[in-house]
């Protein structure tokens, strides 16, 4: 494979294979790290060991530690939003056993860590009030578009008999995002999935049939 010379910029590695390959996995370390222990609590020098790269290189990739993270939630939000959709649009399931079906997938994905990772959106919701300006616009931003798709599912319900047609799909769906979000806080708190199993029971039972 033929190395690529990289320009220098503050002080960049001086060849990558694959520039797009290690900008991808700082963002794909800061993803972890966020899903962890938050923006605040999370160091460039942290993400760096991960991908263990000289300090000067992330100046290279990235304009300041906020910029990184605004990409890193860029990035999250096209991964989790892309996630979400295979299991909300899955037509071989019911569109509330879908909504099932991904809760179920989280938490056996909380569970392989520990419960040490969260909701990188949520963890950084907690932060707002130390986090730039513009974070709390784009975290909304993200919200309200997984909001949207859960929505659709719960429309899509409806049309299926599955749900009350005077149900507000928006507003259950939102009720859904702010539940579950604080579910997933609890579980890392109490390291068991019961709070998602119980939230998501909950849910369902209260939904109008």
């Amino acid at each position: 494979m033929e190395l690529i010379q990289c320009p220098r910029r503050g002080r960049p590695p001086r060849f990558f294979e694959d520039i797009g390959g290690t900008r991808d996995a700082l963002v794909r370390s800061g993803m972890e790290l966020f899903t962890e222990q938050g923006f605040s609590g999370t160091g460039i020098d942290a993400v760096l060991r991960r991908v263990g790269i000289p300090k000067g290189s992330f100046y290279y990739y990235f304009d300041s530690k906020n910029d990184f993270g605004r990409q890193v939630m860029a990035a999250y939000d096209v991964y989790f939003g892309s996630k979400l959709g295979r299991f909300l649009t899955a037509e071989d399931r019911g569109p509330l056993q879908r909504l099932r079906d991904f809760t179920d997938d989280a938490k056996r994905g909380m569970e392989r860590h520990g419960f040490n990772r969260g909701c990188l959106v949520g963890n950084l919701g907690q932060e707002t009030a130390m986090l730039p300006a513009d974070f709390r616009q784009l975290l909304g931003a993200i919200l309200l578009r997984w909001q949207g798709q859960t929505a659709r599912c719960l429309r899509e319900a409806q049309g299926r008999g599955e749900l009350a047609r005077k149900a507000d799909c928006e507003k259950w769906a939102a009720f859904f995002w702010t539940g579950w979000e604080g579910a997933v806080l609890r579980s890392r708190l109490a390291r068991s999935g019961d709070p998602l199993d119980n939230f998501m029971s909950l849910y369902l039972e209260s939904l109008p049939t």
